[in-house]
């Protein structure tokens, strides 16, 4: 009877798996893949033409896209190399730390200072970092030029001058009063 039990079991699970990828997941892996595949094309090509630009702009061109997205991945190299030597500094300095139960006040003081020092230069450079990335997302989906508050256009100079911009200049200045 164990035998039986486990063939059945074993037929169970063989069958009752089987209908359901077959009839559920099977035709809509082929609708998701082919709507992954055709979705980034369409934003890929309309995206220039599609993001958002303040009324007297020209609307963007390939190339100056291509230009803001060389320029934020090249920021991204560098910020990332910059991390890895910060982050590199500052288990030294965390290393060394232990070492210096000789010390006196003054050099325990500075120590402190040059690790907290190096953790703030390290965090700025990780959170510019995320904004990169978020704007290269941004270029990718299509809503890159458009304000995360309120909709509205972020204008195309704004962005050639601040390509991490998320904010119009609108709602930057309500954000800078509060």
């Amino acid at each position: 009877m164990a035998g039986k039990s486990g063939a059945e079991a074993a037929v169970d699970e063989t069958t009752e798996p089987a209908p359901r990828k077959t009839t559920a997941r099977t035709p809509a892996a082929k609708k998701s893949a082919a709507k992954k595949t055709s979705t980034p094309r369409r934003s890929a090509k309309s995206a220039v033409t599609d993001l958002p630009v303040l009324e007297k702009e020209d609307p963007w061109t390939p190339e100056e896209l291509a230009e803001v997205r060389t320029e934020l991945e090249a920021d991204r190299e560098r910020l990332q190399a910059e991390v890895d030597e910060a982050e590199a500094d500052l288990a030294e300095l965390m290393r060394d730390s232990g070492e210096g139960s000789g010390d006196d006040q003054a050099d325990a003081g500075a120590a402190t200072w040059e690790r907290e020092h190096e953790l703030s230069l390290t965090n700025n450079a990780k959170e510019l970092l995320e904004q990169i990335e978020h704007a290269l997302e941004r270029i990718d989906e299509g809503t890159y030029g458009v304000c995360e508050s309120c909709g509205n256009a972020i204008g195309k100079m704004r962005l050639q001058a601040f390509p991490r911009a998320t904010l119009c200049l609108t709602c930057k200045q309500k954000q800078e009063r509060r």
